[in-house]
């Protein structure tokens, strides 16, 4: 089996040619707004952990990536540079499915989310601030012990969480147009895979090995996903995935250590790490800058009311002025070539800061004596559009105005004329309308329908006296706005009233049910289903027979709220429908 890789480090390599062979060429593209990731993979005590460690005589990948990053800032973000330059870490594991901050190992389980333009990013994960190795190793070696190890067979301290630092870089250009750019470094130490049958994993450690082969399981379909081109990539099927989804077929200089034991009981785990580090290899990503612009804020300039006014606004408060004073003033001198104002200045919609900064540039422009550029360097053509665009609306306002002068003097015409009105008459007040009288539309009769058998028997007894629906006049009250007292009208309405001997005999029809009807005969009274129709069945037997409907309440299941509503269902059911048979 052949394979080709980037580059090859042997068993004598040293963590110094590891590193700037292959780690040190991307820190500069930190600088200029790109993300960079470093991972390790492998099988378990391949020396993962040792590559991105190392040890006080022989520092990894980690210690060395934060030194040569923090140079460089402070050579770029030195006095007198364009750029200003702040560095902040942080730093998590992935352990079981969750992910933990180790800066703060209190805030528990945190969420990773997907911010407008894609950027992975985890809120509330915390973000210290570093300017030296020795602030990066005050908040890092504390954090270190915090990461979960645990002994196997084969490593006294195997890893059981993948642990991501995340180094960020801001910048902040000094002078216009004020750009920032920020850039990602992601350290990442994988957590190995692990054969339980050769680890002797069991209880805690056989779950942590579940969770981590199962976690690779899935960055590796996430690699093979990306190389075949298919529309979904499974970046969510895993924390880990999704936490490098900027790495794996992103916007991130990515670089990956693969790690390998060359032993022979390691065989098939040396092949599975080269094979994936081959496919790995092929997957694209496409770094870009992440840079913004933010607009510098100028302090506020203070303008009179005046200087917000264009001249020919200007020239017509002055005219106004005089008409109101009635002395004529003498004319105002010319103004020089530094007062001259434009037509900007009337465009109050714009921003704030924007406005100033344009006013600034105009007044700087007119004090240098430039001739015919109040709009600034705005195109002849546009100059001119602009120009009558602002004209028109001069025009309209003024229009506007005479009309409202013409209706102010129609409005003082008819009071003369009117003298009874002018106290109890505004000019800003309307004529209220005409009064006229609200009624209430009548509600619609309400009618029960009774079968046609019994109605017909019914007409044809002399003595049958059955009134189910009586019509009843009342009285409602109709609102008017002009009536200082409601008025009242007669309205007929239909009212429901049951005779007293339909009552009593429906009464009775219930109490016979209940002391002699079968669980059957029972159901098929309103309210009364299969249970409950056992459990009347059951008290009978038990208390004896019912001497009054009421006495249901004493049935268990069988509340008076209940009682109340099965005797309104049952009785009305039962008199209207006496002869016509059970239902």
């Amino acid at each position: 089996m052949h394979y080709r890789f980037d580059a090859f480090y042997g068993e004598r390599s040293s963590q110094q040619d590891i590193y700037a062979g292959s780690v040190q060429p991307i820190l500069r593209h930190l600088l200029e707004g790109q993300n960079a990731s470093v991972l390790a993979y492998g099988p378990t005590g391949a020396g993962k952990t040792h590559t991105m460690l190392g040890s006080p005589e022989q520092p990894g990948v980690i210690p060395r990536a934060l030194m040569d990053l923090l140079q460089l800032t402070r050579e770029e973000g030195a006095e007198g540079r364009p750029w200003a330059l702040s560095v902040t870490m942080s730093y998590l594991e992935i352990y079981q499915e969750k992910v933990l901050d180790l800066l703060e190992p209190s805030s528990g389980d945190l969420v990773i989310r997907e911010d407008c333009r894609g950027n992975i990013l985890i809120p509330g994960l915390t973000q210290k601030p570093i300017t030296s190795f020795a602030d990066f190793e005050r908040h890092f070696l504390p954090a270190s012990r915090n990461r979960t190890v645990g002994a196997t067979r084969l490593n006294q301290r195997s890893s059981r969480s993948h642990a991501v630092l995340l180094v960020k870089v801001d910048q902040r250009e000094r002078l216009a147009p004020f750009r920032q750019r920020e850039g990602k470094l992601y350290l990442i130490d994988l957590a190995g895979s692990e054969d339980n049958r050769r680890t002797g994993n069991k209880g805690l450690r056989l779950k942590e090995s579940g969770a981590i082969n199962s976690s690779l399981f899935v960055l590796g379909k996430v690699v093979d996903a990306l190389n075949q081109g298919l529309p979904r990539v499974p970046y969510r099927d895993s924390k880990l995935t999704r936490l490098l989804q900027d790495s794996l077929g992103g916007s991130a200089h990515s670089i990956l250590i693969a790690n390998i034991a060359p032993e022979r009981r390691f065989y098939l785990d040396t092949v599975s790490a080269l094979n994936f580090a081959a496919r790995s290899k092929e997957v694209i990503n496409r770094p870009f800058t992440n840079e913004s612009l933010q607009l510098h804020v100028l302090a506020p300039v203070k303008l009179s009311q005046k200087e917000l006014l264009g001249p020919s606004e200007a020239k017509r408060a002055r005219g106004s002025e005089e008409e109101e004073i009635g002395s004529p003033e003498p004319p105002a001198a010319p103004a020089s070539a530094s007062q001259k104002l434009s037509p900007l200045q009337k465009l109050s919609s714009m921003d704030p800061a924007m406005l100033e900064r344009l006013l600034s540039l105009d007044r700087l422009l007119g004090s240098q004596g430039s001739q015919g550029t109040p709009l600034l360097s705005t195109p002849r053509r546009e100059r001119m559009v602009l120009m009558k665009t602002v004209e028109e609306k001069d025009l309209e306002i003024e229009r506007l105005k005479m009309k409202q002068k013409e209706l102010e003097a129609k409005v003082l015409a008819q009071e003369a004329a009117d003298p009874k009105e002018k106290e109890n008459y505004s000019p800003t007040m309307l004529r209220p309308l005409a009064r006229r009288t609200v009624t209430v539309a009548k509600p619609l009769k309400k009618a029960v329908v009774m079968p046609l058998q019994l109605i017909q028997e019914q007409a044809a007894s002399p003595n049958a006296e059955i009134h189910i629906l009586k019509k009843k006049g009342r009285k409602r009250k109709l609102e008017s706005l002009d009536a200082s007292e409601p008025e009242e009208k007669a309205e007929d309405c239909w009212e429901l009233q049951i005779s007293p001997e339909l009552l009593a005999h429906g009464r009775q029809k219930i109490l016979d049910l209940l002391n002699e009807g079968s669980a059957r005969d029972l159901r098929s009274l309103q309210r009364i289903g299969q249970k409950k129709a056992q459990l009347i069945v059951g008290w009978r037997e038990l208390h004896g027979p019912f001497s009054q409907v009421e006495d249901l309440e004493r049935v268990e299941g069988i509340s008076g709220k209940q009682m109340e509503s099965f005797l309104k269902a049952n009785i009305l059911g039962l008199a209207a429908g006496q002869r016509c048979g059970p239902s």
